[in-house]
């Protein structure tokens, strides 16, 4: 189906982002979900076959983009508060030790002398600020084995610092 997409914009745009600003309740939002809902339209036109009418297609493709942002936003939301929240009581001990630079380095031999996976989970945690999400799925495990995992390494890095004293 030909289109002529300056028309289509020009005729719904005002629709679209009037349905936008009730769902978003944000006018930011709102404009910035239209624009990619018209640019969608426009790169997937052969989609479109003509069989409703093309402000319900064009709200189709905005009510999509709207729940796929919703969708983003919990989900970054829910792992920040997770991180934020394990970052607080992961920063105890070793992490501080990080900053003093003979601490450091000695760190830096137990961890090189640690035996896998301990030692590459406790580098992508800290030096490669991955969630233990991100951990579990490069490892193809649970986010919750990455946490476990974790922790063991932090607990037999303190041993080995304790024994070097």
């Amino acid at each position: 189906m030909d289109m002529d997409f300056e028309k289509l914009y020009n005729t719904y745009y005002m629709q679209v982002y009037s349905y936008l600003i009730t769902l978003t309740r944000c006018q930011d939002t709102a404009e910035e979900i239209t624009q990619t809902a018209f640019f969608k339209a426009m790169t997937t036109e052969k989609k479109y076959r003509g069989s409703s009418g093309e402000f319900t297609w064009l709200c189709a493709i905005a009510k999509n983009l709207f729940l796929d942002d919703v969708k983003k936003k919990q989900k970054r939301s829910h792992v920040e508060l997770e991180e934020s929240h394990t970052e607080e009581s992961d920063k105890s001990g070793i992490e501080h030790a990080l900053a003093d630079e003979d601490s450091a380095f000695r760190i830096h031999q137990v961890l090189h002398a640690l035996e896998e996976p301990y030692k590459e989970i406790f580098q992508l945690r800290v030096f490669g600020e991955l969630s233990f999400q991100k951990i579990g799925l490069l490892f193809e495990k649970s986010e919750n084995w990455a946490r476990v995992t974790y922790h063991r390494a932090r607990l037999k890095i303190q041993e080995k610092m304790e024994e070097t004293l």
